[in-house]
């Protein structure tokens, strides 16, 4: 029987790569986002991915939701187990993101940023690990930044002084929340993990590169082939990593690496 796997942030860039190498790999995938269908001025939207998805054999359906509300999201697990089944695997991708100077920063974006990329992860692990306690299986996937990394300095590179105060924030909580969850998961046969793109991946709506001039980009077919591996590894040996793409690969599946 083939898994089910939830996808949030899937109209686009990587939760679209992501999602699409999921259902390639044979699994069932519900996408879920605000956009469903395509909107004048934004690239990408979850009929679109389903779309594809489809056409190349696999099976996909789409739930529009927004994660920062909390009818939304139990909204989102009960229409992937009703029209898929049991979930087996999560991959929490969803992002919302606001690059204000620290003193400029609005209390209302900040919140947002918190519940979009905190709470609803946490919410969503809890809504559907129950059911994978029950089946002795299941995965777990936060997608992360590197921006969750402490600065080293000084001096600080450039790419530090940008206004990552809040998104490293969200991500190193998310990263921290993935490591506990992991300990926590460990003797029920759930994996948890962490995965942030090595280089910055330019994909609609990442707008972080532009910060710095020549900051390296990064295909999101690699960060979908990374996080194949964590969403497929077995539980018991691949969890509570917080992982960066091209080293996971490198160490892997290294030949994924050779025509990037």
């Amino acid at each position: 029987m083939a898994r089910v796997a939830i996808v949030t942030g899937a109209s686009r860039g990587l939760g679209a790569a992501i999602a699409e190498r999921l259902a390639a790999d044979g699994m069932h995938v519900a996408l879920t986002a605000r956009t469903l269908q395509a909107e004048p001025g934004r690239q990408g939207s979850l009929d679109e991915v389903v779309e594809r998805i489809c056409s190349s054999g696999g099976t996909a359906v789409s739930i529009g939701a927004d994660l920062s509300v909390p009818d939304d999201r139990r909204h989102i697990v009960d229409e992937a187990t009703r029209q898929l089944g049991p979930v087996d695997v999560l991959v929490n991708n969803a992002a919302i993101t606001f690059l204000y100077p620290f003193t400029e920063f609005p209390e209302k974006r900040w919140r947002l940023m918190f519940e979009v990329q905190v709470r609803a992860p946490y919410e969503l692990a809890q809504l559907v690990v129950p059911g994978m306690l029950e089946r002795g299986e299941g995965w777990i996937l936060n997608i992360s930044s590197k921006a969750a990394l402490h600065p080293e300095g000084p001096p600080f590179p450039a790419v530090h002084v940008a206004p990552w105060s809040a998104y490293g924030m969200v991500k190193a909580a998310l990263d921290r929340f993935s490591t506990a969850l992991a300990a926590e998961l460990s003797p029920y046969g759930v994996a948890v993990n962490a995965l942030a793109p090595t280089d910055n991946v330019a994909t609609p709506g990442a707008t972080t590169h532009d910060l710095v001039e020549g900051f390296p980009l990064e295909s999101p077919d690699l960060m979908a082939e990374a996080a194949l591996l964590l969403c497929t590894g077995d539980p018991a040996v691949l969890t509570g990593r917080v992982a960066y793409s091209q080293e996971l690969l490198a160490e892997l599946a290294p030949a994924a690496l050779e025509h990037r």
